[in-house]
């Protein structure tokens, strides 16, 4: 296997799944890649996270090994010989640090941005209470949730697997490229969802194409304990 060019922990990803229009997805969907379905649905989440532990080719970068990360993605398959991988497409990633920023979209031709964030993690013996918060213009979004304190595993099959089991992603590059990276961790375990909130500037941070998407109520949503993870060099399709 080869040496990751990134190696961290992602912890307690909350993830709110909507509705998604592929006529819409369609100008986002990368060369040789097709729309993934579950049940005959079409997806695009909202994910909020930690990163911990950062290592970018080995080496933790002072100031930059814990930050947050909330992104908006979209799920795609492709084909390699008889093998399908499954895979996610980033309408756009927000994190705090603009090295993250700039190494992100230099390197991996990601469409990440800069924005004022923070988090709050409050366990308890009856809970599990997890927010991400992050400032686009004069106004603070958010993601939070509510949920069970032990985790359980996802059931083979079901919708958390489909949204959590994704372990490529891919990338847009022109008309006729496309970009592929592997993602690693082992399949990750759920908390039981006890209730949860979001607010998010949808046409500020993502354009007006995905305002009736976010607009919806949501079809489900879940957070994810996490692992460790690693990110393997890109190759290009």
């Amino acid at each position: 296997m080869q040496n990751p060019f990134l190696a961290a922990e992602w912890r307690n990803l909350l993830m709110i799944n909507f509705q998604a229009d592929p006529a819409v997805l369609k100008a986002y969907v990368p060369y040789r890649t097709e729309l993934d379905t579950w049940n005959d649905n079409h997806y695009v989440s909202l994910v909020g996270f930690m990163f911990q532990n950062t290592r970018v080719m080995g080496f933790s970068i002072p100031f930059h090994r814990h930050f947050e990360e909330v992104n908006l993605r979209f799920y795609v398959r492709y084909k390699d010989g008889a093998t399908w991988k499954r895979g996610v497409v980033f309408i756009k990633e927000l994190v705090p640090k603009r090295a993250i920023t700039f190494v992100a979209n230099t390197i991996y031709k990601e469409k990440y941005a800069t924005h004022p964030m923070r988090h709050r993690w409050s366990p308890s013996d009856e809970a599990l209470e997890v927010s991400y918060e992050w400032k686009a213009g004069a106004h603070w979004n958010h993601l939070t949730a509510k949920a069970e304190v032990a985790p359980q595993p996802i059931t083979a099959g079901s919708e958390a697997a489909f949204i959590t089991d994704h372990y490529w992603g891919y990338t847009h590059m022109g008309a006729e490229k496309t970009g592929e990276y592997q993602v690693t961790h082992p399949q990750w375990k759920t908390h039981g969802m006890i209730d949860y909130s979001y607010q998010v500037d949808t046409a500020a941070l993502y354009g007006n194409d995905f305002v009736p998407m976010l607009s919806e109520p949501p079809i489900s949503a879940l957070l994810a304990e996490g692992s460790e993870i690693t990110v393997l060099p890109k190759r290009i399709l």
